[in-house]
């Protein structure tokens, strides 16, 4: 409110000169610091882990190792064959059941083509085209499709940021067979 002048000058401590052991330590190189033994750094971790209450009470509670000096040798590759013979041997049996299964990709694209299906004969290919029973294709095209959209019932909106967005109505669509 009034002339600079008339405003009383800020004063700010002065800075005391540095004291003179300031900035006479030299950082430590890697080569400098000493490394310790790893004999010392296990004793170390050992002298850590008996002072530790809860890792010696969960020592106690499993007690000493026993150790069984009349094992037989693990042999890997008779476990290997036989683990890969059980896995051919259910895959022989998925392929040969009535019932499989059918990922959910491979089941949006039979659902897909199935709306493009004219005939009860196109159907009927198309379910042996997937490995599957036509009347289990039918059960599910009752209750199960894939994603539709009307596209004449695209709306169009911008907000006021000037973003677009669009949104359009979800069908059931169910294959338009000739009789």
């Amino acid at each position: 409110m009034g002339a600079a002048s008339s405003k009383a000058a800020k004063k700010y401590p002065k800075m005391a000169e540095k004291p003179s052991w300031a900035g006479a330590r030299t950082p430590r190189t890697a080569e400098t610091i000493p490394r310790p033994r790893a004999s010392e750094v296990k004793n170390q971790d050992i002298e850590r882990d008996a002072q530790d209450p809860h890792f010696l009470s969960n020592l106690n509670k499993l007690g000493p190792v026993r150790v069984d000096h009349h094992m037989q040798s693990f042999q890997p590759a008779a476990s290997k064959s036989s683990m890969l013979r059980s896995r051919a041997r259910a895959e022989m049996e998925e392929t040969s059941s009535a019932g499989r299964n059918v990922y959910a990709a491979t089941l949006s694209s039979m659902l897909n083509q199935q709306k493009s299906c004219t005939t009860r004969l196109d159907i009927e290919t198309l379910a042996r085209n997937y490995k599957i029973d036509i009347q289990k294709l039918k059960s599910i095209s009752k209750f199960v499709n894939s994603p539709s959209v009307d596209s004449s019932s695209l709306v169009k909106t911008v907000d006021k940021d000037g973003n677009e967005s669009r949104s359009m109505l979800a069908v059931w669509i169910k294959p338009n067979l000739r009789e």
